[in-house]
């Protein structure tokens, strides 16, 4: 171990630092959905969790955190902290896929890891963190429905579509396809999965990617390109949040791209409002 590292404070947590680690995650319960909801699953043990959760601690107390996995995540980070999750990133080398987080702590976290790790793919430097807890004030599309495993060969293509069109790159490179197929698999078992389908053809799509006790995150929303412009988004968007309130969690939540001004403004429509600013880092 690097002397850096052995005078640092961080520590690698375990489950010993579980009601810490919470208490960090659901004072903002809504940004930080993503981390929270893996943490309140599987706990912090690396192995069931699948990523390492580092903890930064002062005068003995965790006072913040970063998920280490797929995604290099910053929780409640202040410049110290993130100087120290930084020399930790750099030390182990890049293992992430991306870093994603509240836009100011990921800005100093990647200017302190960009000398090493080189060029990203793509930087997405402003993205809205938006939220509602009310029902929608448009009408649900009353086709928007749960989907089941039976519908799977159906929705598959349209998540790959959405994803490509999103991210930028296929879910498929790499392992042909394995890892997506079992995620979009898991969300319908899960009854996280909705669509509206017709004809044996996706009109709209949306998940609930990430759930806890205080909230929720739509992802992967999405409308065939050959029926945009129809209000197929605002509609089923409003059905989505219509039921994630009343089945799932009291706070629904999506981050999108500051360019993609015809998705805010659905959003907009369906209630939600900016809470928040995410920026994403992706390699």
């Amino acid at each position: 171990m690097s002397p850096v590292l052995r005078t640092s404070p961080v520590r690698l947590l375990d489950d010993r630092h579980l009601d810490e680690a919470l208490a960090i995650l659901d004072a903002d319960p809504v940004s930080n959905v993503f981390v929270s909801s893996r943490v309140h699953v599987a706990g912090l043990d690396h192995r069931r969790l699948g990523a390492q959760m580092w903890g930064c601690l002062h005068d003995g107390r965790l006072t913040s955190l970063c998920y280490s996995g797929a995604n290099l995540v910053p929780v409640a980070a202040d410049e110290q902290a993130i100087r120290h999750f930084a020399d930790r990133a750099r030390s182990q080398g890049r293992r992430c896929s991306s870093i994603v987080g509240p836009v100011g702590p990921v800005t100093q976290l990647w200017n302190a890891l960009r000398p090493s790790w080189g060029a990203p793919r793509a930087i997405r430097a402003t993205q809205p963190v938006m939220s509602t807890t009310s029902p929608p004030p448009v009408a649900p599309d009353t086709r928007v429905r749960r989907v089941t495993m039976k519908d799977f060969d159906t929705l598959y293509p349209a998540c790959v579509a959405m994803f490509t069109e999103e991210v930028g790159i296929s879910p498929q490179t790499g392992d042909g396809g394995v890892l997506y197929r079992a995620r979009v698999a898991e969300l319908i078992r899960s009854g996280r999965a909705f669509a509206r389908i017709e004809g044996g053809r996706v009109v709209f799509k949306a998940e609930i990617g990430a759930v806890t006790p205080h909230a929720c995150q739509v992802q992967g929303v999405w409308v065939n390109p050959e029926l945009r412009g129809r209000r197929h988004a605002v509609h089923g968007m409003a059905a989505v949040v219509d039921e994630a309130l009343r089945s799932i969690a009291p706070a629904v939540s999506l981050y999108v791209n500051d360019f993609n001004t015809p998705a805010r403004a659905t959003y907009r429509r369906v209630g939600f409002r900016d809470v928040n600013t995410f920026m994403s880092v992706m390699f």
